[in-house]
């Protein structure tokens, strides 16, 4: 069963698309928790961070997090700062289960979180 994200990824549901490339896609959430709060996903279905290992999976997350910080500076996020974030697992708050960073900025974050 493909997740939510794959379909975005596919064109089969709507989305607000920031910035896409041939592996990676970043939409505005669409249950903001900050004036920006944009997903960044692979295109490359992978669980979590945990699933993630060997050489691929390091550059998988390399790439993962370089796009995040470019659309990140795209957004104008960079003078105040903003904050990445990505839940692996049940109690780590994952509700998706295919990797994604999320991007939020636009206000101050408070710590610790959760």
């Amino acid at each position: 069963m493909s997740s939510i994200f794959t379909k975005i990824i596919r064109g089969e549901i709507p989305a607000k698309v920031v910035k896409r490339q041939d592996d990676m896609i970043a939409f505005h959430d669409v249950n903001p928790q900050a004036p920006v709060h944009v997903l960044v996903v692979p295109v490359q279905e992978v669980a979590a961070v945990r699933d993630c290992a060997g050489p691929e999976g390091q550059a998988l997350l390399g790439r993962l997090m370089q796009f995040a910080a470019q659309v990140a500076t795209e957004l104008g996020l960079d003078a105040d700062g903003y904050r990445l974030v990505t839940n692996t697992g049940r109690y780590g708050g994952q509700s998706v289960f295919h990797l994604h960073v999320h991007i939020m900025g636009g206000r101050p974050m408070g710590w610790p979180p959760g």
